[in-house]
């Protein structure tokens, strides 16, 4: 098996170039990326811009980042974009110009503003033409940490995002003494175009760590024969290989912090001894990150821009679309890595922070790769993951696996029908608000077929999971972890009533075949879901995939319910874990129409349901 490196080779010239060729393709001047000696790329950052009237310019861009030329698009000239910092309560007005030859749009991601402004073609607008220009006009009703990209085509994965800093209008209660954004993200050279056909023909193709023979000997030194093998038929009977962890890998990805290679890397710099405020946000199209600082400790103090009570972590997990923001305390007169791999191990970005910038900190090694369990299978007993011998003699046709499910057929039910028979079929009232749900898993017949090769009938409780690869790092390594269970929100609950209703979402896909639904239904199949303005209501989330998806949902706070009703984190991404359950709370207070949807850039054609949010709620 041949595994290629290039994602972090430190042989490859990796950067952005110069700014010349991109000002004449875009028609517009002053980009300002430049590099120094050929053989030492200069580390970049983006522009920031401030103020409350802003100018973008959206456009092609010529960009080396593993050594071949390619064309980026790109906003303001540069990847990432401009960082914006705008002021809360402040109206902000905005002029995207689209220098492209295809329409194209900016999502505000996280933020609350009218649906016309959301930025999403189809739904809240038109889209931008080529050759035109679209005002964004709203009130910045929050503060904290953001961000911005494009919701056409795939023009995320080729450069169309960048960050978003809003100011308090009260006092700050979180104190530091610098800031920085960290923006994380994943760039091929290959068209997006092409790595979603590749997908469609073989879901598995850029997995380059498939189970050797030397992995069977280890199985068989750890847990003896006859286990090793009913696990090795169990996993081929399904046609799932435990190592695809994830779709698009660092065997075609380069990943970059703030734009930069891990050759390059990106720098930070700090006095001893003060307080550093660090904005991590994953703008990725379809890596999941895992982030530390060796030799330093974290302080969470917001997650999605919403300020948290603080938690101290070694490490944490962030979904492609969620943001977090940390406080550090270097100490010592040294440097320091900010590291962040990806969730299969398969590449990494890094930055450092340093009192001197002629000073790099060493890059720590990649943790081990890990493996899909049966807990991932939504098969797990009282929250534990199953040996094979328990798995033997089990009654697999429950889990409704590939080749278990070909002779099954769709149901008759639309989605509306599955929808309203879901609303209707509970007679209990719905659990407290900040419990979570109580309620049984229920698969509807659209859920049957060969669109879904598996069903999670007895999902993990995803709060408390730190993630597939994290699970042991506490015992392994002496790295505390971030939970979900360990956010609670800074100040109380502003809206304390009880769900009027729940509404169950099974995330459910076929991988053989790179099809991804909700309940069994693409996108271009489902009818919207229907929310009625005011009402307060449950989204249960079911993850019948053995897939990581971070779900987000536009115009409204997903509350996530961590069992303390009086400090209910609001998060506009939720990450859903491999064969779990999560829920959390909607206040439906935004009248509009809505995306929501998988924030991995190659579900989300399937993953995805429009929501209407309606003075009369018409929920038939």
């Amino acid at each position: 098996m041949i595994m290629k490196t290039t994602h972090y080779s430190p042989s490859r010239r990796r950067f952005v170039k110069g700014a010349a060729g991109a000002s004449a393709l875009i028609g517009i001047g002053g980009v300002p990326l430049t590099i120094g000696a050929e053989n030492t790329p200069k580390m970049k950052s983006p522009e920031v811009m401030r103020g409350r009237h802003f100018d973008l310019n959206i456009g092609y861009q010529a960009v080396n980042f593993t050594g071949s030329n390619r064309i980026a698009t790109a906003i303001n000239g540069s990847v990432p974009g401009p960082i914006l910092h705008w002021k809360e309560g402040e109206h902000i007005t905005l002029r995207v110009h689209n220098h492209l030859h295809h329409d194209s749009s900016l999502h505000w991601h996280g933020m609350i503003l009218p649906s016309g402004m959301d930025g999403v073609p189809g739904m809240s607008f038109a889209g931008i033409k080529p050759g035109s220009y679209f005002d964004y006009a709203f009130q910045v009703q929050q503060n904290g940490t953001y961000w911005y990209h494009s919701h056409s085509g795939f023009q995320e994965q080729t450069g169309v995002y960048g960050a978003i800093v809003i100011e308090p209008a009260n006092p700050d209660p979180v104190s530091y003494d610098r800031d920085y954004v960290v923006q994380l993200s994943d760039w091929s050279d290959q068209r997006p175009e092409d790595i979603y056909s590749t997908l469609k023909q073989r879901g598995d193709y850029y997995n380059f760590k498939h189970a050797t023979v030397s992995d069977l000997w280890q199985d068989i030194k750890n847990k003896g024969i006859a286990q090793s093998w009913a696990d090795r038929r169990m996993w081929n009977e399904m046609r799932m290989s435990r190592s695809d962890i994830a779709d698009v890998t660092g065997y075609t990805y380069t990943y970059l912090m703030n734009g930069n290679t891990p050759e390059q890397g990106w720098q930070g710099l700090f006095k001893r001894g003060e307080k550093v405020r660090l904005r991590f946000i994953n703008s990725a199209a379809m890596t999941i990150f895992d982030v530390r600082i060796p030799g330093l400790k974290m302080t969470v103090v917001a997650a999605d821009g919403q300020n948290i009570e603080p938690v101290s972590v070694d490490e944490f997990r962030i979904g492609v679309a969620e943001t977090y923001d940390v406080v550090v305390e270097p100490s010592d007169d040294r440097a320091y890595c900010v590291f962040a791999q990806s969730i299969d191990r398969s590449g990494y970005c890094r930055g450092t922070l340093t009192p001197n910038l002629d000073w790099q900190a060493e890059v720590p090694a990649m943790d081990y790769s890990p493996l899909l369990a049966h807990r991932d299978m939504g098969m797990a007993m009282s929250g534990h993951d199953m040996g094979a011998g328990a798995m033997q003699g089990m009654d697999h046709s429950g889990h409704d696996m590939s080749g278990m499910t070909h002779n099954m057929h769709m149901g008759q039910h639309s989605d509306m029908n599955m929808q309203h028979a879901m609303h209707k079929m509970p007679v209990e009232k719905p659990a407290p608000a900040g419990m979570g749900s109580q309620r049984k898993i229920a698969h509807v017949n659209t859920e049957f077929g060969p669109q879904v090769d598996m069903r999670s009938q007895s999902p993990m409780d995803g709060l408390s999971d730190p993630g597939i690869g994290l699970r042991d790092h506490q015992e392994r390594y002496g790295r505390r972890v971030l939970r979900y269970s360990d956010l609670r929100n800074l100040y109380q609950t502003e809206d304390r009533r009880d769900p009027e209703r729940e509404i169950q979402l099974h995330l459910t896909g076929n991988m053989e075949r790179y099809m991804w639904s909700m309940n069994g239904i693409p996108f271009a199949d489902a009818e919207p879901l229907q929310f009625k303005y005011g009402e307060r209501l449950r989204i249960v989330l079911v993850n019948d995939s053995m897939m990581t998806h971070p779900i987000h949902m536009h115009g409204v706070w997903s509350e996530l319910e961590t069992g303390d009703p009086m400090h209910i984190p609001k998060k506009h991404t939720v990450i859903v874990q491999p064969g779990s359950k999560i829920s959390y709370l909607v206040s439906a207070d935004a009248v509009g129409r809505w995306a929501y949807h998988c924030h991995l850039l190659y579900h989300m054609p399937g993953m995805m349901r429009e929501v209407h949010i309606t003075e009369q709620g018409d929920l038939s």
